[in-house]
Order: structure tokens, then sequence, then C-alpha cells
């Protein structure tokens, strides 16, 4: 018997795909708090946390910093594990089943200045320059991510 899995797509709609046909993409983002406000990526129609796929070969702090680094400009260091979810999803681009781990890491600025220069040809067409969101919004704010992103917000708060 096939296994089978439910992946969702960018906007929600679900899809059943073999397990056989799952691509693994492990990905890492930094949730950023400062100033009572934590820092965003606007895409599509709602936000979600700067981070992404961990290449091959890449360690989990290289990635992090990578990622972060060209969604947002900005130099990061990770301190505390926030959280770590499985997803099953459908690539918005290649419409390719993945099945992901997203860890979620509390991450403290070091340098640069918020920027949009790094994203790849894929990001320019659904995302716009980060943003610094205030903390009495993010329940209100509409995310393009599987998880609980307020909980994870606010567990970065303590």
């Amino acid at each position: 018997m096939v296994k089978k899995i439910v992946c969702r797509d960018i906007n929600g709609g679900m899809r059943e795909a073999a397990a056989s046909e799952l691509s693994f993409r492990p990905s890492v983002y930094g949730v950023i708090i400062k100033n009572n406000s934590v820092l965003l990526v606007p895409q599509w129609d709602g936000y979600d946390f700067p981070g992404g796929g961990v290449e091959l070969g890449e360690t989990v702090d290289e990635a992090l910093v990578r990622e972060v680094l060209e969604e947002t400009g900005l130099v990061v260091a990770r301190s505390k594990v926030l959280a770590c979810e499985s997803n099953f999803f459908i690539h918005p681009f290649t419409k390719k089943p993945l099945h992901s781990i997203l860890a979620y890491f509390a991450c403290a600025v070091v340098s640069g200045e918020i920027s949009d220069e790094g994203f790849d040809a894929d990001e320019k067409e659904y995302a716009k320059k980060a943003e610094w969101i205030s903390l009495d919004r993010i329940d209100k704010l509409k995310f393009k991510n599987s998880v609980d992103s307020a909980a994870i917000i606010k567990k970065a708060m303590i």
C-alpha cells in the first residue's frame, strides 16, 4: 500500500501526494524582537519570518544567518530554539510536494540595515522588504506559514 500525505499549498488548499514523491527540505527561521516589535517579511497577502531552506553541507547556524541576511539585510546570532514543527507543503513555484522540518530560533541583530537586495528571483515575485511590526498587532496579522506564529513570537518574548 502506498502511503499518502496531505500537503498544503500557499493558499491553504490541500493536495494528496504519495510519500515517495516528497522531497526533504529542512528549514530555519529567525524570530527577531526589538523595541516591542518583531521583524517580519511581507509575502503574498500576509507575513512570514525571515528564513528558508537549509542547503546540503550547511549547518543550521550557517543556514539561519544566510537566510536572514538574504531576506532582511541583517546579520543575526541565534539564541534559543522556539519551535520545531513538521510541514508537508506544495512548493509555490515548482509545484512539487515537500516534507519540511521547520525550526524557529530567537535571534539578535548583530549588524546591517534592512534591505531586500538579497532576494532571489522567486522572492522578488512574492516578497517585500522586511518590516518591524508592533507586537500588539501580531494576533491580527495573516501569516503565510503552517505554524502558530503568534505563539512563537510570544515565546520569544520570554
